[in-house]
């Protein structure tokens, strides 16, 4: 069975090598990178978000994922560190003039170029196809090149106004190395946020102790019982007397018939003499 006929054989035919590594070809990462949700794999389309980590994702998908975490996704461990949606900040986007949208080449009869981006940097116009490095601000969401904020150094947004510190800087889709330094600062960023609230409600809980420690306690909650049960009486500094008082109600008594002073005596009370006409 083979090698009849006076055919020779081959070394690399007969003994098996090692296995070649496929080699990903770098366009194809590229255009997944910046032109595909990194959690559903799906064309990006407004309105576009990005994590802490740089990454690119579709706004409904990452609410999908939100609603119910337990759904499997295969693509679930690169958004295992969001866990709201304050975690994610929509990115504001500059369009590229020269896009002309996926209706231009639907025959697939027309040249299309790959590296065409949909977005690009408003200050010097370098397209967002993963050849320029691109950064977004945490406090406005606005995309620039890394060059345009090199070369135009300022501490205000070039695009909306806001200021920024270098801090709120996140480099999107960056090396393996920079998505570790991010990942550092994003747990560091939210274990001093962890801290502060921990130190918020020990305070809070402090103030409230304080509060109910000047609130009348069991010494002095019998003092006041005995304030409430005490009859009314005049009280001191005042010029009414408990005679007055007696005399007022008694005056004021004495308006009604049922009291003592409205009834009569026996010898008050006078016959009643009716009158007929023939009486007299």
């Amino acid at each position: 069975m083979g090698c009849d006929g006076g055919t020779i054989p081959k070394r690399h035919e007969l003994v098996k090598g090692p296995k070649k590594v496929e080699k990903v070809d770098k366009n194809a990462e590229l255009a997944a990178k910046w032109k595909y949700c990194a959690l559903s794999q799906e064309k990006l389309k407004r309105p576009i978000v990005a994590c802490e980590l740089g990454r690119l994702y579709n706004k409904d998908a990452i609410i999908e994922y939100l609603l119910d975490k337990s759904a499997e996704r295969p693509n679930s461990e690169v958004v295992a560190h969001i866990r709201s949606i304050k975690d994610v900040k929509e990115l504001n986007l500059t369009d590229n003039p020269a896009w002309e949208g996926e209706r231009h080449n639907i025959k697939g009869d027309c040249y299309e170029d790959m590296h065409c981006a949909m977005f690009i940097c408003p200050v010097v116009g370098l397209e967002m196809n993963g050849k320029h490095k691109f950064l977004y601000l945490q406090t406005c969401g606005c995309v620039f090149s890394e060059r345009a904020l090199r070369e135009v150094k300022t501490e205000i947004c070039h695009k909306c106004g806001d200021p920024f510190q270098e801090d709120n800087l996140v480099m999107l889709n960056g090396s393996k190395d920079e998505v570790e330094k991010l990942q550092k600062a994003m747990e560091e960023r939210r274990l001093k946020a962890k801290t502060a609230k921990k130190s918020k409600k020990s305070k809070d809980t402090k103030v409230s102790k304080s509060l109910d420690s000047t609130a009348p306690g069991p010494s002095t909650s019998g003092e006041c019982s005995k304030m409430l049960k005490a009859p009314a009486g005049p009280i001191a500094g005042s010029k009414r007397s408990i005679q007055d008082m007696k005399d007022k109600s008694e005056t004021y008594k004495s308006l009604f018939t049922s009291h003592s002073s409205a009834k009569r005596t026996k010898d008050q009370i006078s016959n009643w003499v009716t009158h007929t006409p023939y009486h007299f």
